[in-house]
């Protein structure tokens, strides 16, 4: 029986889900639709445009991204925080950048609530702003209505774009996290569209290998969440792994997801699946085109126990996955 998305994002348990959403009957509203011949593929700029203005508004990080013909994923991370940090007036001018403000709050912008009433009814409001720019469910609503809504003007046409609501994935510990993220970055490679990572189109890893090489972090306006740094202690503002071991984990599974690949795969297992004790062989069969992510949470079998209770389950589907591909 499905569950509620309250009940499927807690914060709580963990800051950082997977999120994905596909058009309607799984169509190629975002590249080349073979019934009608036409080519949508500029479409996919749009949603790293508006995961970029979003970014700047809400207090939610992309950390990984692929936008793919019919379908998009993206993986975020929650900064509660920071939400909580922003004083009242920063929140009414995040949320204006988004929404017309109500007559209300423009008077208070101007000095012009006199009563004990109306301020009480502006800081309720800034409350429920504040709520909501740490809220997925409201980043997702935010992202997808507006590019269902420019894509349907384009089309002259009306009706569903999405299939349905956005699907989540809770993204546990680090292990969870990490293969999550290499499972997005290499969608392309996957499907077959691209060769190498630095060639898929649309993709972080892309973006991510593009900044290193121009050596600016910032050469996209999507600022994706920073991998950590060596010498750095703090990992709260950061990734938990350093960009070089992520790059090299891309290669080495990349080269063994492509079967038409000339040459051998490198026998050697990158580190950063040693030091997370990720088995290697069940991380090659995860990631290969049929190889699926599990259901509603990825970590490790304790961390998945912990998170089955506190959701008031007894197990949560994909706990077999987990024993094999996070071996204690």
């Amino acid at each position: 029986m499905p569950r509620s998305r309250k009940s499927q994002i807690s914060l709580d348990d963990t800051p950082y889900y997977h999120c994905t959403c596909r058009c309607v009957r799984r169509a190629f509203l975002w590249g080349v639709d073979q019934h009608s011949g036409k080519d949508y593929s500029h479409r996919k700029q749009w949603v790293i445009e508006k995961l970029a203005e979003l970014s700047d508004v809400f207090a939610i990080d992309v950390c990984a991204y692929a936008v793919m013909s019919n379908h998009y994923h993206v993986v975020l991370y929650v900064d509660k925080a920071q939400a909580l940090s922003w004083s009242d007036e920063e929140i009414i001018q995040r949320w204006s950048r988004l929404f017309s403000l109500p007559v209300l709050v423009s008077r208070y912008q101007n000095g012009q609530c006199h009563t004990a009433a109306e301020r009480d009814a502006v800081r309720l409001l800034v409350t429920t702003w504040r709520q909501r720019l740490h809220d997925i469910s409201w980043y997702m609503r935010c992202l997808n209505e507006p590019l269902a809504r420019r894509a349907n003007t384009e089309d002259h046409c009306s009706g569903r774009f999405w299939e349905g609501r956005f699907k989540s994935q809770a993204l546990l510990d680090e292990a969870g996290l990490l293969t999550c993220m290499a499972y997005v970055d290499l969608n392309p490679i996957r499907a077959g569209i691209s060769p190498t990572p630095e060639s898929s189109d649309f993709t972080s890893i892309q973006a991510r290998i593009q900044a290193l090489q121009s050596n600016n972090p910032d050469t996209d306006r999507l600022r994706l969440k920073l991998f950590h740094v060596p010498g750095r202690k703090d990992l709260t503002d950061t990734l938990p792994y350093y960009l070089q071991d992520y790059l090299e984990l891309i290669d080495w599974t990349g080269r063994a997801v492509r079967e038409d690949k000339r040459g051998a795969i490198s026998p050697k297992i990158p580190k950063i699946l040693e030091r997370i004790n990720i088995d290697p062989d069940q991380w090659q069969q995860l990631m290969q085109p049929r190889g699926k992510l599990f259901s509603s949470a990825i970590g490790r079998i304790d961390t998945m126990r912990l998170y089955a209770q506190s959701i008031g389950q007894s197990w949560c589907q994909g706990m077999r996955a987990s024993q094999a591909l996070f071996p204690i």
